[in-house]
């Protein structure tokens, strides 16, 4: 349709965005107005949906409530979850006070899981964001990443696996 984005999808973009472990605040601003729609957009990661005709006022006041919850947040700023501390800077890892060495991958993997705390990511989101593989590829190399991953945290891990799911940063 002539109002909708040139070139992909706002969907497209948003699962893009989300897949490469980018938390940069997302609202729609759509005239699809249907349940099935806005339930798509905010399963994707959206962290609003507004729907046309909307006021000024209220766009403005939703602004302002995704700026609240995503304020402070920055992609540079070192990461704390139980004994791992992960510095996306200067890419460093200790896990109780210890450096850890990882591999380039294995950090992007442990920065994508503890970009979003608790929140479990299937093994195809995984290929996605941190190698940027296409869902087909095959799965085995990222269960074979964790491993690694967890071997060198030792006790310290915070890898969980959520059985016939995926895997989670977790306390």
């Amino acid at each position: 349709p002539a109002h909708a984005l040139p070139g992909l999808a706002g969907t497209a973009i948003c699962r893009r965005l989300r897949a490469a472990g980018d938390w940069t605040p997302v609202i729609f601003l759509t005239a699809r107005d249907d349940e099935v729609d806005r339930v798509v957009g905010l399963e994707l990661g959206a962290d609003d949906y507004v729907t046309k005709p909307f006021s000024p006022r209220e766009l403005l006041a939703r602004l302002r409530a995704v700026l609240r919850r995503t304020s402070g947040v920055s992609a540079e700023q070192p990461r704390t979850l139980g004994a791992v501390t992960l510095d996306p800077a200067r890419r460093t890892v200790t896990a109780a006070g210890t450096p850890v060495q990882l591999t380039s991958t294995e950090f992007d993997l442990l920065a994508h899981l503890m970009a979003r705390p608790g929140r479990v990511f299937t093994r195809e989101e995984l290929l996605a964001g941190v190698w940027g593989y296409a869902a087909h590829a095959g799965t085995r190399t990222v269960d074979v990443h964790v491993a690694q991953v967890r071997a060198k945290l030792g006790p310290d891990s915070v890898i969980r696996t959520h059985r016939g799911v995926g895997y989670a940063a977790d306390a």
